[in-house]
């Protein structure tokens, strides 16, 4: 059974930061593109940030330069550091593994609310 299992999420002022965590279980870990997705209140969810197994990333243009995805194969573990939060940063954040059509698994999700 696969799991995604996110943690990290919680309230924080304008320009402070979190580090989210998923932690996966049920797949070889490795091969799959780990990636995080956020949605808003009345927002469609968008892709956030990815890392495939070889280490190549990718980042919507609105985080750039504030938000670090990583992984850690050893763990089974992706990682999205996140810095210079601003209020429309808030969202519920998902954590999405990626195999293919037929292996895309997603986590619970974790609320991140950006609030002074």
């Amino acid at each position: 059974q696969v799991q995604l299992v996110e943690s990290g999420g919680g309230l924080v002022q304008p320009g402070g930061s979190l580090r989210l965590s998923c932690a996966a279980s049920g797949i070889i870990f490795s091969i799959y593109r780990m990636g995080w997705y956020r949605q808003a209140p009345g927002k469609q969810r968008e892709l956030v940030a990815a890392i495939t197994g070889g280490g190549t990333t990718n980042y919507v243009d609105s985080v750039k330069g504030r938000f670090t995805i990583s992984r850690d194969n050893a763990k089974n573990t992706v990682y999205l550091q996140m810095n210079s939060l601003k209020p429309e940063d808030t969202a519920v954040y998902y954590c999405n593994a990626d195999g293919g059509e037929r292996f895309n698994f997603w986590g619970q999700g974790t609320q991140v609310t950006v609030s002074s």
